[in-house]
């Protein structure tokens, strides 16, 4: 076993090292030059036709493609959740304050990058022999690109996110809150998980957008008006923590009680690893969920895109992170859950704390398994067929019981690094080289022709591209 960790370690540092992260700025500054910097200039109309016409929405009647709004909230089920928990505390714990400032840069630029990577999804869907919609970056490497063999490492990347970040972490997350809290095994907390995700998840693409588009905004709330009451209570202490945020985003963060300290690098690569797991901008879950969204054009669909990055990581990632450094629970030594929990207990008593993240964890992750089932599906059903996926698919529910028992965090997220790793740099490869089309897309959306409008003019079956 620990020859294994030893493994896990060096993949870890390897697929993390310099050239990745230098591959994730020059994608998502290259995009953004090209964009001539739209996700600022274009920043409000972004959120105007986003989340100001969330209760504008309407519902998809179709079969086969669900509205704008599931697609997002879908997806958001797949970034909102342990990541911005959890994660942003390993983050601390490994890369100390710096590392929230790398996710505020992976953040400002990763909104141009997942738009990108949702609008040619959308551009280049299509719909199958059994009505479906079938769009992500897998389909789009191989038909804009003509290039199989990295859409295949793609959806192999995929399948083993799903597996580890997904189906295990998130499942072993909520057993060890459940059991440190309540003294619930972890087993029993990873099979019920798996069960309630099992209904929901077979019951297709529709049935998990209304799961999503109500629990989403529900957990979000109540996560973030139990974290604001903590964090205008430490109000006056938010000029030291943003200080600290940018002083050690540059400078190594030194060792305090328990917490060993961080080097630069340390700090740059959480923020990176850790951002780009929470907003998956870059990492091609999004696009694949997205496809089969009912939208008038592949940019319109975009913007849901780069507002839920922003929304993820520049709101919900900043609340966890203010909190826990606001109360200076850091250098207790702790990591993940039990770091984020000493900040809530410092506010709220024990009992309550204990509530408050206990529900809070229980729904983001267990939105985010539900979620990432559809990319587990893609992915699959990508490389063995649709009839080889009708078996194995029962294998997703499987892991998160097996290993309910494994104490080492660390690397179960070294695992997610590594699995984070293997489907981005395949996606951000295309994206480098479909560019082009992207603002093609781009221009078009804001001119009167709009010669790739997209829409789905037989509700029941048939999908069709106006272009």
């Amino acid at each position: 076993m620990e020859l294994f960790f030893q493994l896990i370690d060096r993949l870890d540092s390897f697929l993390w090292g310099p050239w990745t992260m230098m591959l994730i700025a020059f994608v998502s500054v290259y995009l953004t030059v090209k964009g001539r910097f739209f996700q600022i200039s274009h920043f409000k109309y972004i959120l105007s036709e986003t989340f100001f016409k969330i209760f504008n929405r309407t519902q998809s009647s179709s079969k086969t493609s669900i509205s704008p709004f599931q697609a997002t909230t879908a997806s958001l089920a797949g970034t909102v959740g342990m990541g911005n928990m959890a994660g942003v505390a390993t983050a601390l714990s490994i890369g100390g304050p710096g590392a929230i400032f790398w996710m505020w840069i992976l953040a400002l630029f990763g909104m141009i990058t997942k738009a990108a990577e949702i609008a040619i999804s959308v551009h280049y869907r299509e719909i199958d022999q059994h009505g479906n919609i079938i769009g992500g970056p897998m389909h789009y490497i191989k038909k804009a690109l003509g290039w199989k063999s990295l859409a295949i490492l793609f959806s192999v990347g995929i399948t083993i996110n799903c597996v580890f970040t997904s189906s295990l972490l998130q499942s072993h997350t909520v057993g060890r809150a459940l059991d440190a809290g309540y003294n619930i095994s972890p087993y029993i907390t990873t099979s019920v998980m798996a069960i309630i995700t099992m209904f929901v998840a077979i019951g297709g693409i529709k049935r998990i957008g209304r799961f999503c588009e109500t629990l989403v905004p529900f957990m979000t709330c109540l996560y973030l008006f139990c974290g604001l009451l903590i964090f205008f209570n430490n109000i006056s202490s938010l000029p030291d923590v943003l200080t600290n945020i940018i002083a050690y985003a540059f400078s190594p963060a030194p060792a305090i009680g328990g917490f060993a300290g961080a080097s630069v690098v340390a700090a740059i690569q959480m923020g990176m690893a850790r951002g780009m797991l929470s907003n998956e901008a870059g990492l091609g879950t999004a696009p694949m969920i997205h496809a089969n969204a009912e939208t008038k054009h592949p940019f319109q669909q975009a913007l849901w895109g780069a507002a839920e990055v922003f929304f993820d990581t520049t709101v919900v990632c900043t609340i966890t992170a203010v909190i826990i450094l606001s109360t200076g629970v850091l250098e207790y030594g702790n990591s993940g859950i039990e770091l984020l929990l000493d900040a809530f207990s410092s506010y709220y008593s024990p009992s309550v704390a204990n509530a408050i993240i206990s529900i809070a964890i229980t729904t983001f992750c267990l939105s985010t398994q539900i979620g990432f089932f559809i990319y587990f599906k893609t992915a699959v059903t990508d490389l063995v067929g649709e009839r080889i996926f009708d078996v194995v698919k029962w294998l997703y529910f499987i892991p998160g019981i097996i290993f309910a028992g494994i104490t080492n965090v660390d690397q179960l997220w070294k695992l997610a690094n590594i699995s984070v790793a293997l489907s981005a740099i395949p996606n951000l490869i295309a994206l480098l080289f479909l560019s082009g089309v992207f603002i093609k897309l781009m221009r078009d959306y804001f001119s009167e022709q709009r010669k790739f409008d997209t829409e789905l003019i037989d509700r029941t079956r048939n999908y069709i591209k106006i272009s």
